[in-house]
């Protein structure tokens, strides 16, 4: 648990640079929240209810400070059948479940298997998320649907972002840019999209209220099989943004109790009419280049959205939307690891292979958890390819010929254990077989298996068998599992 003295540094730590950076993070959640509604297909209020509500709760109780969290894309596309086929009443009750469910996987540590995901996943992550960033930005630069000005004012803004910071860094560029380009859309009335045109902002403060569904096994069933999926990807994303927030600050966080965090935020927010979300990389991005590394940071991002939609929302709304289409490009281009593709070449191909893998499987699905999930499978099956090529059976005949001893070195699993198998010799007619596992280790129950086949056919064939040098991890599985040592394992043998 951390201390309460540095819990209060994670919130004063950083107050001038915080409140500058959360101030940049509220005006760009505003069209995100609301694009978010929209692709779940519920009003705009929900997205914008759920960001200020997530934002403010998991800044209070989450384990990374300075990460933001907010309604996502990634929450919100799982959402999409559920609202047209059961309406907005259950999706608030799934939020709820959602939530509930993080934070039992948060009291049994299970944000500790991150350990499993390797460097190669989080860098395939980390640049699938960049290209989505700026896809996403597309839209609002179709030719179709907007003006010329359009492009003029993005390049405008891309040149704030970029040149400003060497006049002066007091002052975060990307609010400069959303100031400078409503300036000057206003002051000329230009003809370009404005935040307005993204949807309504609400008017009124979110409520507490309990979602309208029957208290029954079937709603049960109904929302069980959304929450357990919002709920893992979640974590998943939050989890992987958390590690690259560590990264950028060069800090460490604890992982369980963001999972924590997160799902009371999500359930919390499922009672003020507000839909699931998670951490947030393109906004975390922004918050930590602006300068944002406290809990001070995320709350007030926060509370400003709020406050922003509901008692300045006239002046809001007519923020450009070019202007905050600059912002997210300068995320995607930050975010992406440009020294990913130089090294492709330097790389093992395995690591390349599983960091490609990533990227093409999230951009193609749109799925976080399914591109890493792929990536972790691929690191898995290139590992264990790996460590069963470090693996050997020497053997060594006795001067008279009527004994043999076995070496085994390496790694004896699933991988390995036809290597083992073949380094036998059982048509050789020996009295005594020795096998040496003193520089081997036997870890699951396929090893354990092949072990008791070789020595079983031995016996078969009339020769003493000792097994010698064994550890006493391998000692343990090999005594709760194997037979070889069993009344009747050779008539067991003979059956198969």
């Amino acid at each position: 648990m951390i201390s309460l003295d540095a819990y209060r540094r994670q919130w004063t730590g950083n107050v001038r640079g915080d409140l500058l950076s959360g101030l940049v993070v509220a005006l760009a959640l505003i069209p995100e929240a609301i694009a978010f509604s929209i692709i779940a297909g519920v009003d705009p209020k929900v997205g914008l209810y759920a960001s200020f509500s997530i934002a403010v709760i998991s800044a209070i109780t989450g384990g990374r400070p300075g990460m933001i969290s907010a309604a996502t894309a990634a929450t919100a596309v799982l959402m999409v059948t559920l609202v047209r086929e059961q309406g907005l009443q259950y999706l608030l009750a799934a939020t709820v479940l959602a939530g509930l469910i993080q934070i039992a996987a948060g009291m049994l540590k299970l944000g500790s298997v991150m350990r499993f995901v390797s460097k190669s996943v989080m860098t395939g992550f980390v640049n699938a998320l960049a290209i989505l960033i700026f896809l996403a930005q597309l839209p609002e630069l179709d030719p179709r649907h907007v003006t010329w000005l359009t492009y003029v004012l993005v390049a405008a803004g891309l040149a704030i972002i970029y040149l400003f910071p060497m006049i002066t860094k007091a002052v975060p560029s990307p609010l400069v840019t959303i100031l400078v380009l409503t300036a000057l859309t206003i002051t000329f009335d230009w003809d370009v999209r404005t935040v307005a045109d993204m949807g309504k902002l609400p008017d009124t403060l979110p409520v507490f209220l309990i979602p309208q569904v029957p208290l029954t096994l079937e709603t049960l069933q109904i929302i069980l099989p959304y929450s357990v999926a919002v709920a893992a990807v979640g974590l998943l994303e939050s989890l992987m943004t958390q590690n690259i927030v560590d990264e950028l600050t060069d800090t460490s966080s604890n992982r369980n109790q963001e999972c924590v965090g997160q799902g009371l935020s999500n359930t919390l927010t499922g009672f003020i009419g507000g839909m699931a979300g998670c951490a947030m990389i393109g906004q975390s991005m922004i918050n930590v280049k602006s300068g944002g590394r406290g809990r001070l940071s995320t709350f007030f991002a926060g509370v400003m959205l709020l406050i922003f939609c509901v008692g300045l929302g006239d002046w809001v709304g007519r923020i450009p939307m070019p202007a905050l289409v600059a912002i997210m490009i300068m995320v995607s281009i930050g975010t992406f690891s440009w020294s990913s593709i130089k090294a492709l070449r330097s790389h093992p191909k395995s690591s390349s292979l599983v960091m490609l893998a990533t990227v093409v499987f999230v951009i193609l699905t749109h799925n976080l958890a399914i591109g890493v999930g792929v990536g972790v499978l691929l690191s898995g099956i290139f590992f264990a390819a790996k460590i069963a090529q470090l693996f050997r059976v020497t053997s060594e005949i006795s001067p008279d010929g009527r004994a043999r001893t076995y070496r085994v070195e390496g790694q004896l699993f699933f991988a390995s254990v036809e290597r083992f198998m073949a380094a036998f010799d059982f048509k050789e007619a020996l009295e005594k077989v020795t096998i040496d596992v003193s520089k081997a280790h036997i870890w699951d129950i396929s090893s354990v298996a092949a072990l008791d086949m070789v020595v079983l056919k031995f016996r078969r064939d009339g020769a003493e068998v000792e097994i010698v040098g064994m550890n006493e991890a391998s000692e343990t599985i090999v005594d709760r599992l194997a037979i070889h040592d069993k009344p009747g394992a050779l008539d067991q043998l003979t059956a198969h």
